[in-house]
């Protein structure tokens, strides 16, 4: 990739380990984030037979519960920056037989859509990443269709996700210091202030914007939490390079911080995000 291609931290990143490490635990993630896509594809829904574009799709999950929605006579593509995650998604989509999803590896801030193509265009999750932010929504814009849907969840604050930010928390005294990252690096928590996500949406010619809170009760088996909190994010990331000595080291102290959070077999938690919608 050129050094000058934006979002090429982002490529890096999702095509390495990161992408392949979702793909492993796919099935985990998406019963974790079943809710978000329950929500997504509601308020993305442009009726049978539209055509939808999904930013950010991953392992398919939403772009396969919007082909389902749509009917044979609709049509949805994934977009997503990693190869590994393109590709579970395509096999996916064969294995159910759905003709009517398709999928793209690409960089969505810049990929070429066809002009005014989609009825709608929706992402859980995966929105949140790009370097130029209101350069992506007005390339997502340019993709839509006069009217069309724009709908997607993002993270808020971390102060508001702490089941989110335990892992860290708890590895940071382990680890070396780094810079804190700015409040709207792109990231997880890139879209955690709505008065800034209201004026990327506007800037980038989006209309009837609507950014509010949504608040989703979610839940991890306890089965699965040693493994979930300890290969995802910047923990996952950090234990990977460490020496068997200090992943155990880590892996304890992170175990221990999500205690509190653990009742009858399950993780609980409030998931705190915004729900954005708006219009082309």
């Amino acid at each position: 990739m050129p050094e000058t291609a934006p979002n090429r931290d982002q490529a890096a990143l999702w095509n390495e380990a990161s992408g392949k490490t979702w793909v492993e635990l796919q099935a985990l993630l998406d019963r974790m984030l079943a809710p978000f896509a329950d929500v997504v594809v509601d308020e993305a829904f442009p009726g049978e037979g539209g055509r939808v574009l999904d930013i950010g799709c991953g392992a398919g999950a939403t772009t396969l519960m919007m082909a389902r929605r749509l009917g044979p006579r609709g049509f949805v593509l994934g977009a997503d920056i990693s190869a590994p995650l393109v590709t579970a998604a395509r096999a996916r989509a064969d294995a159910e037989g759905l003709a009517n999803a398709a999928f793209v590896q690409a960089d969505a801030q810049t990929y070429p859509f066809e002009a005014e193509d989609f009825d709608a265009v929706m992402s859980r999750f995966g929105v949140m990443f790009f370097e130029d932010p209101e350069a992506a929504f007005a390339n997502f814009r340019r993709a839509a269709r006069p009217g069309g849907k724009l709908a997607f969840v993002a993270w808020r604050s971390p102060a508001e996700n702490p089941f989110m930010t335990a892992a860290m928390r708890a590895a940071a005294p382990h680890l070396p210091q780094t810079p804190a990252p700015k409040p709207d690096a792109p990231g997880q928590f890139g879209f955690a202030d709505g008065e800034r996500v209201r004026r990327i949406l506007a800037a980038a010619g989006w209309t009837s914007v609507e950014v509010k809170p949504l608040d989703v009760e979610s839940a991890v088996p306890e089965a699965d939490l040693r493994t979930y909190v300890t290969r995802m994010g910047p923990v996952g990331a950090a234990l990977r390079e460490l020496p068997e000595a200090k992943r155990a080291e880590i892996v304890r102290a992170v175990s221990a911080a999500f205690d509190p959070f653990v009742r009858d077999g399950e993780a609980r938690f409030t998931a705190a995000c915004w729900l954005a919608t708006a219009r082309a």
